[in-house]
């Protein structure tokens, strides 16, 4: 993904610090046994987040305990031990950076070496994950379609990234998928998209690449105008979604302690946004 999606740190908890650092390595530890090690680099954020929300939405107790790692060879750190959702969430993470790239060298031809850096710990996701390879491909062709008619509908074009959270969600969840998760889960993918699309305004816009707010805004020069001008448009998009999932956030039936979890959905998006917004 993009790896937006993080916890707001100066009102971290400290037990929750280190339960996230503990999952974010115990991740990077799970891509490179079940995809390889090149897979490791594309570890992102997001997909830390998510497997902290779905070990306690599916009740896995996530199991920590001290290791050495690649980075840290001397001193030993808080891991989370790999498991089976750990394991999913790992080729999840590597069949999303890729078909990122796999658009990006659509979109602008860029991106090839890197794409090609990841085909094979790509090979080995889609192998443990066809389910969840076929659902972000088709996405990915209906967001390419909309790009392609160069879409400037905010809502439209977003809406694949939504539903393709959605699916995802529900083939890791099974039984333990619910309304509020599917609201969730949309509302976020949402967010996703439309946050990256605003960090790379100026860039699109200087490169002639696909972007709605480009596309939205045409008379806009640069992103500095966008939020001046148009920060009443920006409040309205951005705090629909992020309203709706903060809603959805205190009606999750959680297993376990959602410190972490509730500090990432209703105070990370916000600082996220504000930042990029004032970047």
């Amino acid at each position: 993904m993009f790896g937006y999606v993080k916890p707001d740190e100066p009102f971290l908890y400290m037990k929750d610090a280190v339960l996230y650092k503990a999952t974010y390595c115990g991740l990077c530890k799970s891509i490179g046994k079940c995809c390889g090690e090149c897979g490791r680099f594309s570890l992102t954020y997001d997909l830390t987040f998510l497997s902290v929300l779905l070990h306690n939405i599916t009740g896995t107790d996530l199991k920590i305990e001290k290791q050495h790692c690649v980075l840290h060879l001397i001193k030993k750190r808080p891991i989370a031990l790999n498991d089976g959702l750990f394991s999913r969430i790992a080729s999840l993470n590597v069949l999303l950076a890729y078909h990122k790239l796999n658009d990006d060298v659509i979109d602008n031809g860029k991106g090839r070496l890197k794409r090609l850096f990841f085909s094979r710990a790509y090979s080995r996701a889609k192998k443990n994950e066809p389910i969840l390879n076929t659902i972000i491909e088709e996405k990915y062709r209906e967001l390419l379609s909309l790009e392609k008619s160069s879409c400037d509908s905010i809502d439209r074009v977003s809406d694949p990234f939504g539903t393709m959270m959605q699916s995802i969600c529900q083939d890791l969840l099974k039984d333990k998928y619910t309304e509020e998760i599917r609201r969730l889960s949309y509302s976020l993918g949402k967010w996703i998209y439309l946050i990256d699309a605003l960090d790379d305004f100026d860039k699109d816009k200087k490169n002639g690449d696909y972007n709605v707010f480009v596309l939205s805004y045409k008379d806009i020069k640069d992103k500095k105008e966008l939020v001046k001008e148009k920060i009443s448009d920006l409040h309205l998009i951005f705090g629909v979604l992020m309203s709706d999932i903060m809603d959805c956030t205190s009606k999750l039936r959680y297993n376990f302690n959602h410190d972490l979890t509730d500090n990432i959905l209703t105070n990370g998006l916000a600082v996220q946004t504000k930042k990029i917004m004032e970047k």
